[in-house]
């Protein structure tokens, strides 16, 4: 049945808030904006999936408060009660709850363990990796904000200040000192992507992803 379905309708049967449907495509149209530029195998069709569902459950951890531009225009009452309804269902955990939808939508359990490991705590471990779909799956994660593409250093910076708000976070659980060790792994990411690529980190901007964002509407799982 899903299979048959293209990005946006999925989107829109599990009530994807419309900033989080963009940011997953947006983070989708940098992972094949990379793909497209690098010189060594990589599974095309891992990277995009995992990057247009690496967030499904996420509105579980949302402050709806937060953005209040974001709840239009269906407003805060209604997203509040779909938030609800996930938790009801899926549980408090948003990672938890990913991993249930993609279960749900018969995803591969290989892709879904990508994204399960799109964790900050493990950008190290990462980094050190034999696994391109994961680095590239994780940075790309790590170069969008919430209102479209950043450089890497402005989404770590932008994360840090928002997330100083949110003291049971899991960037806040992890001490200073090994969370700057985690970001120097970022960045040390970054340039082992980029000696393989025919672009540089600074050439994907919200303009030279917009037509992948345009490709991946239609976009449907294989």
């Amino acid at each position: 049945l899903f299979r048959s379905m293209n990005i946006e309708t999925i989107y829109k049967k599990y009530k994807i808030k419309k900033n989080l449907q963009e940011h997953m495509l947006r983070v989708a149209s940098v992972a094949w904006s990379i793909y497209d530029s690098f010189d060594v195998g990589v599974d095309k069709n891992m990277l995009i999936q995992g990057a247009l569902f690496h967030d499904m459950g996420n509105i579980i951890k949302f402050d709806l408060t937060h953005f209040p531009e974001f709840n239009e225009p269906e407003g805060l009452e209604y997203w509040q009660k779909i938030q609800d309804d996930y938790i009801e269902k899926y549980g408090k955990d948003e990672h938890q709850a990913t991993v249930l939808i993609m279960r749900e939508l018969g995803l591969s359990e290989e892709l879904i363990n990508l994204v399960h490991k799109m964790n900050f705590g493990l950008l190290c471990e990462h980094r050190d990796s034999g696994r391109w779909e994961l680095k590239i799956l994780h940075y790309v994660d790590m170069r969008v904000g919430p209102f479209g593409v950043l450089s890497y250093e402005e989404r770590m910076n932008d994360v840090k200040k928002r997330y100083a708000k949110v003291p049971d976070d899991e960037f806040n659980k992890i001490a200073e000192d090994v969370r700057e060790g985690l970001l120097s792994c970022g960045k040390d990411i970054e340039k082992q992507i980029f000696a393989h690529c025919s672009i540089k980190p600074e050439d994907i901007t919200d303009e030279s992803i917009k037509p992948y964002m345009e490709k991946l509407k239609d976009f449907v799982i294989q």
